[in-house]
């Protein structure tokens, strides 16, 4: 019994994924493919005008992005570990080439 207590005060997801969840199961898929497309325009939509509050607020309010600084950095690492892997496939290479003029030699 009191588990079924449990179940019944978790938060029940919105209407509109009750249904498509719906449709699915009774293999509407039609349907379902509507209320999902619905879900993520909604979902997309609410994401651009964040976004574009934030960009507003950095042109015109002269407020910094922190999420920027974080880019920047992870920009930085990307670099670096390239940097290092082009540096050991042309260690590599010498020591190929190295080998063949070693072999031509003998």
């Amino acid at each position: 019994m009191s588990e079924e207590v449990e179940v019944m005060d978790k938060e029940l997801p919105p209407p509109e994924i009750q249904n498509l969840i719906q449709h699915a199961m009774d293999q509407e898929y039609s349907k379902a493919n509507d209320i999902f497309k619905d879900v993520m325009t909604i979902k997309l939509n609410d994401l651009l005008d964040q976004e574009q509050v934030r960009m507003a607020d950095q042109i015109f309010n002269g407020v910094e992005d922190e999420d920027l600084e974080d880019d920047d950095e992870q920009l930085e690492l990307d670099l670096e570990a390239e940097s290092e892997s082009e540096s050991e496939e042309s260690d590599d290479e010498e020591d190929d080439e190295s080998e063949d003029e070693e072999e031509l030699e003998n």
